[in-house]
């Protein structure tokens, strides 16, 4: 026995509907399974070894966006490769190398990531982009070179630098991680000696 057309459009439109109602009930993949893009709660820290440093040893750092759903993801950065990049961006403010700040200047930074103070600091936010590279490859377009901007957090990652951090963690928008791991990422070492924790305290934008 033939279904009419009309029978039949009924017909697949309840097919089609149980398929949906069925799909929707499946876990979503997940997009990125590395641990730098596993999310982190609000109390998540992240201690940073300083080898230079006579005030102390260690800075503790915490995300900038935790509410839940967020689009940016914590990623190690090498801390010379990410201030190389840094230097090549002509459109924000750059800052000058830590010695040529003045004391107080200094002092208020040193102050303020001081792993003594209760609140806690958050990390650099930056953001990457690529452009051409000077000289005959970048002419032809063979070569380009990463540039960051500081959103947040450049007194903090020039100061870090200054004072014997190897790598630390910052925080990017999500369509920017691959990019920023690939041209500033840390090495495998960093994963070792820089571990998320949770603890309780608070924290600041500063």
């Amino acid at each position: 026995m033939f279904l009419s057309q009309s029978a039949r459009s009924v017909s697949a439109l309840l097919t089609r509907w149980r398929f949906l109602a069925s799909s929707s009930s499946l876990p979503l993949p997940l997009s990125n399974t590395l641990p730098e893009a596993a999310p982190a709660s609000a109390g998540t820290v992240w201690t940073v070894p300083l080898h230079d440093h006579s005030w102390y040893d260690h800075v503790r750092l915490k995300r900038v966006f935790v509410t839940d759903g967020t689009r940016h993801q914590v990623v190690m950065v090498d801390a010379r490769k990410l201030l190389e990049c840094a230097d090549r961006d002509n459109t924000d403010y750059v800052l000058k190398p830590v010695a040529e700040w003045h004391s107080g200047k200094v002092r208020g930074i040193r102050e303020f990531l001081d792993p003594d103070n209760p609140r806690i600091p958050q990390m650099p936010y930056v953001t990457i982009s690529t452009r051409r590279a000077p000289g005959l490859l970048g002419w032809f377009g063979l070569e380009r070179e990463g540039v960051v901007a500081f959103r947040n957090g450049q007194h903090r990652a020039r100061y870090l630098a200054d004072a014997g951090a190897r790598w630390f963690p910052v925080e990017v928008h999500e369509r920017e991680a691959a990019l920023l791991r690939e041209i500033c990422g840390a090495a495998d070492d960093a994963r070792t000696a820089i571990r998320p924790s949770t603890v309780d305290g608070g924290g600041s934008n500063a």
